[in-house]
């Protein structure tokens, strides 16, 4: 297996670490494809491995019998696998490819034994679970208070951020799974974000066309969370 280097790496956080922690993980960080619908994390089994995104996006789902949500979001800025960092073995979530990519996966044991011995890398994965504890409350408050379309709008410009593209894997189905409403719902609230000139849809693809209407649409439930996902990775790449 070779070895990754750290200025190749596309994962935010392997590039916020200070070279020789990168280089504690490197000889354990194994390259692998993710694709579509690839459960990293299965409800309730333990967790093998962790996952550093490089491209690609994977939702954390709230799995039960009357149906599932999207909880959280992660891509290149993150990592699968927080139950990790918080000393747990196994997590009620499903964690499911959502875009085919790649990402760069160690061991559960590895990565426990490096976060016991450097104070530096907890420091910075420890920020990244905050943000992402920040970005679920968030996901509770657009559920709560706002309705589809600014929740779909949200959603795009999540993935939007994540991916680095214009046109997005989206279908209607999966839409319906992540924010938790039935399709129909779903084809309502994308029409209307299509009539305001927002996006263009495609078969299995969503286009983004307008970012500012979408943030403008999408309102105070987009923004603190990426906002705290930046000013933790600013602290993050102080730690070390």
């Amino acid at each position: 297996m070779s070895r990754p280097h750290q200025s190749a790496t596309r994962n935010r956080l392997l590039k916020a670490l200070a070279a020789h922690e990168f280089d504690r993980l490197a000889p354990h960080l194994e390259a692998v494809s993710i694709g579509m619908r690839q459960q990293l994390i299965t409800p309730g089994a333990p967790i093998s491995h962790a996952y550093f995104i490089e491209d690609g996006l994977c939702s954390l789902i709230a799995d039960s019998a009357e149906g599932r949500i999207e909880v959280g979001l992660v891509g290149c800025e993150g990592f699968v696998g927080a139950p990790l960092m918080l000393g747990a073995d196994r997590t009620p979530h499903l964690a499911m490819i959502q875009a085919e990519g790649t990402a760069l996966r160690i061991a559960a044991l590895e990565l426990e034994a490096a976060l016991d011995a450097s104070r530096a890398l907890r420091g910075v994965l420890g920020r990244y679970v905050q943000s992402l504890i920040v970005q679920v409350g968030q996901t509770v408050y657009a559920n709560a208070d706002y309705n589809v379309e600014a929740r779909l709008a949200r959603w795009i410009l999540m993935t939007h951020d994540r991916l680095r593209t214009d046109e997005l894997p989206m279908t209607h189905e999966s839409m319906a799974m992540m924010l938790g409403v039935r399709r129909p719902g779903v084809t309502s609230a994308t029409h209307i974000l299509e009539a305001a000139g927002m996006i263009k849809g495609k078969r299995g693809r969503v286009i983004v066309l307008d970012r500012e209407k979408l943030m403008e649409l999408a309102g105070d439930t987009y923004g603190p969370a990426e906002a705290e996902y930046e000013r933790l990775l600013a602290e993050a790449q102080g730690c070390g």
